[in-house]
């Protein structure tokens, strides 16, 4: 089986991706990071969200010698000009701190009506190859956007980040209320890795 390193150890995000690449390549197995425990950690020092999951792949293809693929997301929001964008996973100042985001968010938005409340997910996505592999120096990047907006107090439980206080545009629920497979149809990261889904197969 063709194997391929996931750059996270989000455990959602794994999920998620193994269920958008089921429907393209069902021998592929993915890799996640907790199986290469001495991995060094990778510092996100890009500017974009492209810069930041290049240098995570670029990374973990190099030192696991398989190919690799990386996102970097987040949410940007309209009226604090994009923030926290770059920095959403430890916006609040601990990394991975959901609750602790989420909280900010809200109280950032504190008194703002549903109009002055529209913020869009971001996601970047690149695909690497290690040295000596048929495809090195081939960097494949395709890029997903969300438009929505924030809820006034979380709603749903399932997701992660920021999905309890985003509804998205045209939608009654918030992400964190979608099922799995719901919210993969029209989140983000699922239309960025849809893009690269089928890439997958030919050029691994």
């Amino acid at each position: 089986m063709r194997q391929i390193v996931l750059a996270t150890q989000n455990k959602g995000k794994i999920k998620e991706f193994e269920r958008l690449l089921a429907e393209y390549a069902r021998d592929i197995q993915v890799l996640g990071l907790a199986e290469f425990p001495n991995l060094p950690d990778v510092e996100e020092t890009g500017r974009t969200f492209v810069e930041n999951s290049l240098l995570k792949s670029r990374e973990v293809s190099a030192f696991t010698g398989l190919p690799a693929i990386a996102d970097d997301s987040g949410l940007c929001i309209d009226y604090l000009n994009g923030e926290p964008g770059i920095y959403s996973a430890r916006w609040s100042g601990v990394h991975g701190d959901d609750q602790a985001n989420i909280e900010k968010a809200l109280r950032e938005l504190a008194g703002l009506s549903d109009v002055d409340r529209g913020a869009e997910f971001r996601c970047a996505v690149s695909l690497v190859f290690p040295s000596g592999h048929q495809n090195f120096g081939l960097e494949i990047i395709e890029e997903g956007e969300l438009r929505g907006s924030i809820t006034h107090q979380p709603r749903g439980s399932a997701g992660f980040g920021y999905d309890p206080i985003f509804q998205p545009a045209g939608q009654e629920l918030t992400l964190g209320e979608f099922a799995q497979g719901e919210k993969d149809k029209i989140s983000h990261r699922g239309r960025a890795m849809r893009k690269i889904a089928p890439r997958l197969s030919e050029s691994i």
